[in-house]
């Protein structure tokens, strides 16, 4: 796949962003994902060391994240090597179900490797990001972005028990791992968050597609993913479906060898399905999310916009009722940290996904579609400035202060949102 997209020209990866109907100018300053390929290539040969596979002899293929000190951050050779790992068991009838596991309790996944990304940035003696990010070039951003989402797809329709030990920190692209497989194992340790809006960007991995599926129409996932709320109660995890299965921390060794002691019949899902059913327990507290619902709507709902959830939001904060004063103001801090242009374009693509499910005719009722239309958004919003600025300001300088542009929700020019949305060039879509 690297070699193909090598041999790409820039004057037809640069056409992917221009739409027969509306062509979009090419922006001034690239997005440094060029870096993550760098980061990637260097740690290639390590790809096999953060990502290992084996197969027991019962059947059970294990996946096992092994790069702790970078919390199990995905970089682009693991990905390959992580879907790697899923044609090949896919197709072996000796293989019964895959488990996947962190070889830490500190993190499942923390997500894609932005930090690789500012690393390589910090090695650059003249500091420039921009120069920096010039230096891209759109065949790298396409091979990272296709190689996710190809495989978000893959584990959503791999029809092998799936099962995903989601313990500790579990974020961006670490939800996308777990979020869209079978069987999703929480633990009291799991913390989930979509906080890619505080970096310019959008909350991809098929977030809002999880969204809409979960209780409120689609609110409580732009809730989420507009403000980048940490969820790290299991009651709400389980609540919204980010979660299938809550099983204390202390039980997963147990779980893991109870698998690999199994016995397969020939229906593999009805033997995992009764071995988690043996394991879960019921969280101790009630979904704050779900008592919150009423709010979270009329905040959140399909129907507002951005700047009405900010206003709906400010007269919560002056409720009478403690709990959702707390919670509005909170959810105000969190969306300013978020870019401008990446709140407007959340707003609209959760709600567009929401809208869209149950209806079986909308292409956006099904992950493919979705990864689709996210594909689109990523490239695109990858070589606008904000996300620039946004690695600049969260994880270069730190100074947690970026200059957005446009700066204010009221600056936003909507019809640039909306031609994010356009569909790519001939022959340009993800293909799913």
């Amino acid at each position: 796949m690297r070699a193909l997209f090598s041999r790409i020209p820039i004057s037809t990866a640069t056409s992917l962003f221009s739409s027969p109907a509306k062509p979009l100018a090419p922006s001034p300053s690239l997005v440094p994902l060029r870096l993550v390929r760098r980061f990637a290539a260097m740690a290639a040969a390590a790809a096999e060391e953060f990502v290992k596979g084996r197969v027991f002899p019962n059947g059970v293929a294990v996946i096992t994240l092994d790069r702790p000190k970078a919390l199990n951050a995905m970089n682009l050779e693991m990905d390959l090597r992580y879907k790697a790992f899923l044609d090949d068991w896919e197709t072996n009838p000796n293989v019964k179900c895959v488990l996947v596991e962190s070889s830490s309790s500190r993190a499942f996944s923390a997500g894609m490797d932005i930090k690789g990304v500012a690393a390589e940035i910090q090695k650059d003696k003249s500091g420039d990001v921009k120069r920096l990010a010039n230096d891209c070039t759109m065949p790298e951003i396409i091979e990272v972005f296709t190689a996710e989402y190809s495989l978000i797809c893959k584990i959503h329709e791999y029809a092998k028990p799936y099962l995903c030990l989601m313990d500790g920190v579990t974020m961006g692209f670490g939800i996308g791992l777990s979020g869209h497989g079978r069987y999703r194992i929480i633990t009291e340790r799991t913390l989930m968050a979509m906080p890619e809006n505080a970096i310019g960007l959008f909350p991809d991995v098929g977030f809002a597609y999880i969204g809409a599926k979960a209780p409120g129409g689609g609110a409580i996932g732009a809730y989420l993913g507009m403000t980048g709320k940490r969820i790290s109660s299991p009651a709400d995890a389980l609540f919204i479906g980010l979660g299938t299965h809550y099983v204390p921390s202390g039980d997963l060794g147990s779980l893991k060898e109870s698998l690999l002691s199994t016995n397969f019949t020939a229906d593999p899902h009805k033997d995992v399905e009764s071995l988690l059913t043996g394991y879960k327990k019921e969280p101790e507290s009630v979904p704050q999310l779900e008592k919150l619902l009423p709010v979270i709507i009329s905040s959140f709902g399909a129907d507002k916009s951005a700047a009405e959830s900010v206003e709906e939001l400010n007269k919560c904060s002056q409720s009478g009722d403690t709990e959702v004063a707390e919670w509005a103001n909170d959810a105000l801090a969190g969306l300013k940290k978020g870019a401008p242009f990446s709140l407007c374009l959340t707003q609209k693509h959760f709600s567009r996904v929401a809208s869209s499910h149950g209806n079986s005719e909308n292409h956006l009722s099904k992950l493919a579609g979705v990864m689709k239309l996210e594909y689109r958004i990523a490239l695109r919003s990858s070589v606008r400035d904000d996300f620039v600025e946004g690695v600049r300001a969260v994880l270069v300088d730190k100074d947690q202060n970026p200059k957005w542009n446009p700066a204010t929700l009221e600056d936003v020019n909507m019809d640039k949102v909306e031609s994010i949305f356009e569909p790519l060039g001939s022959d340009a879509e993800l293909n799913v």
